[in-house]
């Protein structure tokens, strides 16, 4: 078994308050959650309201598949404009 755990530092442009940033994540996160077998969750600043750390794990039996689910978990992020990932960070656990 192979985990790689994966910590997003973004930026959130338009929220205006910790409300609006909650839904962008909310939103977010859900939609992560049922595309992807990932437990992710905010690990960060959150009672900042434009940044937020976001963590996820990815388990696989494989480092290949592991590698090429966390990319896939990264570009579905980087999908969406609410949000900018300005930092990454990967390790394998």
């Amino acid at each position: 078994m192979i985990i790689q755990a994966v910590v997003v530092e973004c930026i959130i442009h338009d929220a205006m308050n910790l409300k609006e940033k909650r839904s962008v994540l909310k939103r977010i996160l859900t939609r992560a959650r049922q595309k992807f077998n990932v437990s992710i969750a905010e690990t960060a600043f959150k009672e900042k309201w434009q940044r937020t750390e976001i963590s996820f794990a990815v388990v696989s039996d494989t480092r290949v598949r592991c590698e090429k689910e966390t990319d896939q978990v990264l570009s579905f992020l980087d999908s969406f404009p609410e949000w900018e990932r300005i930092k990454t960070e990967k390790d394998w656990v």
